[in-house]
């Protein structure tokens, strides 16, 4: 990378210009709330989304649809839909919290002196859903996996934009999240609610979103996770959000 002009004036230019992208396709799934029309309802008036049905994801095979949990279920529902069969196309997860159920289940298993399930280890993993959705369609495609506290949507859709100056056409972007267990009650910013979006992003044209920052201290109390507040955005066609996460101030937008 460091001998590379062209990847550090792409770099340079996502640092002080902000960035802009196109969405081609997207999904969206929570319980009660999975369909186009149910997703702009709340954005109006959102509510606090509750833990209750699971998507099917009828598009996976049942012996791979098993091993994952709520968050990986939901994840796999919507970039399922959201491709809709494309293949060959890079893909950028992120979640804050990812699969803490099951991570929390292994950690009360060794805590117990019991040996841990190879399975379970294995989809606790911050990446094991893109990677078991990689291989139950035989795309080898790259993936990536990240996780970047109450901003962790705007840190994937950098590296989203940052895929697509490097040449690829379309990125799918997925962004999931679900409650955490009881322990961690007293530790929470916000109530977190299961959902889950996708977005087939490419190179902006037309219609745009567009996303800038800079710095900023100080943040009033966040009242639901970073994730749903860019949905509600996207969905409810807002022109405009602004974010604050007690370091960035992230500003989205419609590009006229």
């Amino acid at each position: 990378m460091a001998g590379s002009p062209k990847v550090f004036r792409q770099f340079s230019k996502v640092r002080t210009q902000g960035i802009s992208f196109s969405i081609l396709r997207h999904s969206a799934w929570a319980p009660g709330v999975a369909t186009p029309e149910a997703w702009q309802a709340w954005a109006q008036a959102p509510f606090v989304l509750r833990t209750g049905e699971e998507p099917g994801v009828k598009a996976m095979p049942p012996m791979l649809r098993r091993r994952a949990g709520l968050v990986g279920k939901m994840a796999l529902e919507v970039a399922y839909q959201c491709l809709d069969g494309r293949s060959d196309i890079p893909t950028v997860y992120c979640s804050r919290h990812g699969d803490v159920v099951r991570a929390v289940e292994l950690l009360s298993d060794l805590a117990r002196g019991e040996l841990l399930s190879p399975m379970a280890f294995g989809m606790a993993v911050h990446n094991a859903v893109p990677g078991l959705f990689s291989i139950a369609r035989g795309d080898r495609a790259n993936y990536t996996a990240l996780a970047a506290g109450n901003a962790s949507v705007e840190h994937a859709v950098i590296e989203a934009c940052g895929l697509l100056a490097d040449g690829a056409p379309q990125v799918l972007l997925v962004a999931c999240d679900a409650p955490l267990p009881e322990l961690f009650a007293p530790y929470e910013e916000y109530e977190e609610q299961p959902h889950a979006w996708a977005w087939l992003m490419a190179p902006a044209a037309g219609d745009a979103i567009r996303l800038e920052w800079e710095p900023c201290a100080d943040a009033p109390a966040p009242v639901m996770p970073g994730s749903l507040e860019v949905a509600a955005f996207h969905a409810g066609g807002a022109q405009r959000l602004e974010r604050c996460d007690g370091r960035m101030r992230w500003t989205w937008s419609r590009d006229a």
